[in-house]
């Protein structure tokens, strides 16, 4: 394995997601000192600002690279964060791209859940021992409605951020497991030795986000 190339300490790296997060984010840390600008539609996954350097990644793998310590900091959904089990430093909750992970059956259903389909099943697993509910956790990707829908699973877990879905589909929340919004996570070893590259830049999101 090819070390990465050193870094000096006033150079920050940050891994930021794909989709939906990614032009918020660059907005949002633009305002809070950062010189960035929204990277041009290209394959670069690597994007090179003055003293900072942009990774640009799937959701799923923000957590393990700011853990790991390949980025120095980044940002990341609540429930992705929980989802990863990653142990990192999560100074600030950036409250955009809001949504909740929720229980998710027919409408109407009473039946007992024996199977529950999800993206999140560390998540689910973790509902479903503390309501005593001994049913089978199975991770699917994509469609998640579709294992209520043909009998797959008795319920699912999955996100949701204004129900029309769910509506269209005769499901309904039963229970929401928690609300997740983008959060900033940072490496705790790179805290102390990019601290003054990383703490200004925590003050002024708290600041931004009124926190």
């Amino acid at each position: 394995m090819t070390p990465a190339p050193a870094r000096s300490a006033d150079h920050l790296t940050l891994a930021l997601p794909k989709g939906r997060i990614l032009e918020d984010a660059i907005a949002l840390l633009s305002q809070a000192g950062l010189p960035l600008t929204m990277p041009e539609k290209s394959r670069a996954l690597r994007h090179e600002f003055p003293g900072v350097t942009i990774l640009e990644l799937r959701n799923q793998d923000v957590p393990i690279y700011v853990d790991l310590g390949v980025a120095d900091a980044g940002i990341v959904g609540k429930d992705v964060l929980i989802e990863s089990g990653r142990t990192v430093y999560e100074p600030v909750d950036l409250r955009f791209a809001g949504c909740r992970l929720s229980l998710i059956r027919e409408v109407g259903a009473t039946g007992e859940i024996t199977r529950v389909g999800t993206k999140y099943p560390r998540a689910a697993r973790a509902y479903l021992h503390s309501r005593g509910i001994t049913a089978e956790t199975v991770k699917l990707s994509g469609n998640i409605e579709l294992a209520c829908l043909t009998g797959l699973a008795d319920a699912v877990v999955d996100l949701v951020q204004t129900g029309g879905t769910l509506k269209a589909n005769n499901l309904e929340e039963v229970e929401v497991l928690f609300h997740s919004t983008a959060r900033l996570i940072v490496n705790r070893a790179a805290l102390k030795v990019r601290a003054a590259r990383l703490r200004p830049l925590i003050e002024n999101l708290r600041a931004l986000t009124a926190q």
